[in-house]
């Protein structure tokens, strides 16, 4: 396998705002549009790279466009090897800091050159990462959608043929809570299991009191109990409660996951691509998490997390969160619960113009 030299020319932004089909509701809040940030990555040669980035509020789409225009700046002429492209980026925010937005913008340039590079080299991105275009075992992620909605989805994640299911909880009392869980999981019957997911909405005593009591309804997992920067309530919840415990999404940085698995705070690990650094970042986590021996499931930007999934050697779960179908070519394909890498070049992330131009945010 021969990748031509590419050399970074230019990063075009496209803020774009994408309805969901299935608003997701959480303890926190509700997110019934996706705000979104296109990007598409120029070289000298001619080869593109495309990815997005997701904001989840349209507060900061302005920023981080300024953010990624003044990066692409710096970067105007430079080889496409993405980790000399962290490592360079990384040293202009040694001061401040490489978190938040940095770290989105950095991972979202990140994505792009590996799309670009297994472009260059006419690979599906799972290839070029050593391993192959192979279905991966997806999960039915849904929101906090209350007994009556969540029973239908239930029905919906059966007739799709998916194995788990994820509903978000955390009403105002805890019985409410089971009442939903107890629901879902009869809808479901024998062919699939149920998560759930807490989105940090819980104090560490309110989290095991609640725990405890889902610890009898036999689930796949309980994600992010309390706030995600307290290991210590984490480890203590994880050592207390029989249920595994879910943490990731919302590590900044592999060095984030790694003070999370040293404190033992999770059972099992999700992060997110854009938060923890991109195609780059979550090679590194796929590392840290084999040397744990924890299992690693996905967070969103299913696209390509299912051509990482392939090469991650405790890959568990695929997230199913379809967020921006509607400005695709050709959405990810799942069937009967099963996620297929697209097996063209690249990672499939490919724009429908007329979904962009009806989605743009001016």
């Amino acid at each position: 396998m021969t990748i031509p030299p590419l050399t970074f020319r230019e990063l075009r932004c496209t803020p774009v705002s994408v309805p969901l089909a299935n608003p997701v509701r959480t303890a926190s809040g509700e997110v019934t549009h996706a705000p979104l940030i296109l990007l598409d990555l120029l070289t000298e040669e001619g080869v593109e790279g495309h990815t997005y980035l997701f904001t989840y509020t349209p507060l900061v789409l302005g920023p981080l466009v300024t953010l990624l225009d003044n990066l692409a700046k710096l970067l105007k002429g430079a080889p496409l090897a993405p980790l000399e492209v962290e490592r360079m980026l990384d040293a202009r925010f040694r001061l401040l800091g490489n978190t938040g937005l940095v770290t989105m913008a950095i991972a979202g340039i990140d994505m792009a050159c590996w799309d670009a590079l297994a472009r260059a080299a006419g690979l599906p991105l799972c290839r070029l990462l050593g391993g192959t275009p192979k279905p991966v075992p997806a999960y039915f992620s849904q929101g906090m959608d209350g007994l009556e909605r969540g029973v239908q989805l239930a029905q919906q994640c059966v007739e799709r043929g998916f194995t788990l299911m994820k509903i978000k909880i955390g009403y105002p009392t805890v019985a409410e809570d089971l009442a939903v869980v107890h629901a879902v999981q009869t809808a479901l019957g024998p062919h699939a299991e149920l998560a759930v997911d807490y989105n940090q909405s819980l104090t560490v005593p309110e989290a095991l009191r609640r725990c405890r009591l889902l610890d009898e309804m036999h689930l796949a997992w309980i994600e992010e109990p309390t706030r995600q920067d307290d290991d210590t309530g984490h480890t203590r919840i994880a050592h207390e409660v029989r249920t595994p415990i879910m943490l990731g999404e919302n590590w900044f940085g592999t060095h984030e996951m790694a003070r999370s698995v040293a404190a033992g705070a999770s059972d099992l690990v999700m992060p997110d691509l854009m938060k923890i650094g991109g195609v780059s970042g979550w090679l590194r986590a796929a590392s840290i998490a084999s040397a744990a021996r924890l299992p690693m499931a996905s967070h969103i930007f299913q696209e390509v997390t299912a051509h990482l999934m392939t090469a991650t050697p405790t890959a568990l779960r695929l997230e199913v969160l379809d967020i921006a179908d509607p400005v695709l070519q050709a959405p990810l394909r799942v069937v009967g619960g099963m996620a297929h890498p697209s097996v063209e070049p690249g990672s499939g992330v490919e724009w429908n113009p007329e979904g962009v131009e009806r989605w743009r945010i001016a």
